[in-house]
């Protein structure tokens, strides 16, 4: 049993933290805001029908919008909600409900390598200390071949870009690129938020 993940831990103190989650989404895309900008990124780095894994999914958000857009998705988060939310409204994914510490695609069926394994919306700052570099070597051994690992997370959230580049590098990852937005302004040490893009060396 590996330590609970601070999310996880968020929704035992709260809940209905993950269903406030739902429906903030679903909120802002009401009021027209922007919410694909990661998806954006990630479809102009793949061929179409592309293999992407969508690592702490939370309700389909991205991966769901890269499936409209023609890739093959498999979602995995540790939330049932958040989970129960993705298949709910988008069932031509595959949505999984598993911890990324004990990450077992094969387990559920899923054998083929992604071409791109993304953690997007701070999913690795929401990981318990103990299981990151776990997690990273996980969503390394998902990859295919020059497949890539694409990651966004805010500075200051106690995981510290340095440590996140050497939990890589020790799961065989090579740093490419290294942001501060999705919509690919450069990153400077003083960036609030960091988007990087490693490969399998």
């Amino acid at each position: 049993m590996v330590e609970k993940s601070l999310w996880a831990q968020k929704v035992e103190q709260d809940p209905q933290h993950s269903h406030w989650y739902v429906q903030r989404f679903k909120n802002m895309a009401a009021e027209g805001a922007d919410l694909h900008g990661e998806a954006r990124m990630i479809d102009a780095m793949l061929p179409r029908g592309a293999r992407v894994l969508d690592a702490g999914c939370g309700p389909g958000r991205l991966g769901g919008e890269l499936a409209r857009r023609g890739h093959t998705v498999v979602g995995v988060d540790v939330d049932p909600v958040l989970i129960d939310a993705a298949q709910a409204e988008f069932g031509d994914c595959t949505w999984l409900l598993q911890d990324l510490a004990e990450l077992d695609l094969a387990g559920a069926g899923v054998r083929e390598p992604f071409d791109v394994v993304v953690a997007a919306g701070n999913v690795m700052a929401f990981l318990a200390p103990s299981t990151r570099r776990a997690v990273v070597a996980n969503l390394a051994g998902a990859l295919a071949p020059e497949g890539r690992l694409v990651v966004g997370f805010g500075a200051g959230r106690g995981y510290a870009v340095e440590e996140f580049v050497a939990d890589a590098h020790s799961a065989g990852l090579t740093e490419d690129v290294r942001l501060a937005t999705w919509d690919l302004r450069p990153w400077t040490p003083d960036a609030g938020f960091l988007v990087a893009i490693l490969r399998t060396a």
